[in-house]
C-alpha cells in the first residue's frame, strides 16, 4: 500500500469517528426540543415485524421550544411509537391525541444537567480512544510496510509523525465539540 493511501485512510477514519461523535451529541437534551432528540430511537413495529428508527416512521418537528411533535406515516404504528418512546431513556412522556403525539420537553434541573455533562464527557472519552484505535492500526500496517520493503525506515517516520499531528487535530475537534455541548447544557 503506497504511503500516501496509509494517510488518506486514517484521515478518513479519523473523520468518520468526529461525525460519528458528533451525531451522538445530537441526541443528548439540552432543555430545548430538537428532532435530534428522538429521531434515531429505535421503535419495534408489530405491524411490520421489524425494528426501525423512529424518524423512518414518522414526521418530527420542533413548533415550539418546549414541544416536539411527532405525525406517524402510518397511523396504525402510533400506539408502538408511544410505547417505543415510553421504555427510552430520554425521560420525557409522550402525550397521544390519536393522530400526533406531543412531546414536551421540561427544563433541566441542576442534577439533571450534571448527569448529561458526565455523558457527554464520557462520549468524548470513547471517542478518543477510538481516535487512538485508529492510530494504532495505522501504525501496525505501517511497521509491516516497513518490514515488507514498500515503505523506507524515513517515509514510515514521516507518516507516523503526520498520524500524530492528525490525531492531535481530532482529539482537539472532539474537546472542542464537548465544550460547545457543555456549554449548551449549562445554558439552558
Amino acid at each position: 500500500m503506497a504511503a500516501n493511501e496509509i494517510e488518506r485512510n486514517c484521515n478518513r477514519s479519523m473523520d468518520k469517528v468526529i461525525e460519528f461523535f458528533k451525531e451522538e451529541l445530537r441526541g443528548v437534551r439540552t432543555g430545548r426540543a430538537s428532532p435530534g432528540l428522538v429521531e434515531h430511537l429505535r421503535i419495534d413495529v408489530a405491524s411490520y415485524g421489524s425494528t426501525m428508527e423512529l424518524r423512518e416512521l414518522a414526521a418530527i418537528s420542533a413548533p415550539e421550544p418546549a414541544l416536539l411533535l411527532v405525525k406517524p406515516f402510518d397511523p396504525g404504528v402510533i400506539s408502538d411509537i408511544e410505547k417505543g418512546i415510553q421504555s427510552s431513556d430520554i425521560g420525557i412522556s409522550p402525550a397521544c391525541d390519536g393522530k400526533t403525539i406531543r412531546l414536551p420537553i421540561p427544563p433541566l434541573s441542576g442534577e439533571r444537567r450534571n448527569q448529561l455533562i458526565q455523558q457527554v464527557r464520557k462520549m468524548a472519552e470513547q471517542q478518543k480512544i477510538a481516535l487512538r484505535n485508529v492510530r494504532r492500526d495505522t501504525n501496525k500496517t505501517l511497521d509491516a510496510a516497513r518490514k515488507d520493503g514498500t515503505l523506507s525506515e524515513d517515509q514510515a517516520a514521516t507518516l507516523k509523525e503526520n498520524i500524530q499531528n492528525a490525531i492531535k487535530r481530532h482529539e482537539a475537534t472532539v474537546d472542542e465539540l464537548t465544550a460547545a455541548k457543555t456549554q449548551e447544557i449549562e445554558a439552558r
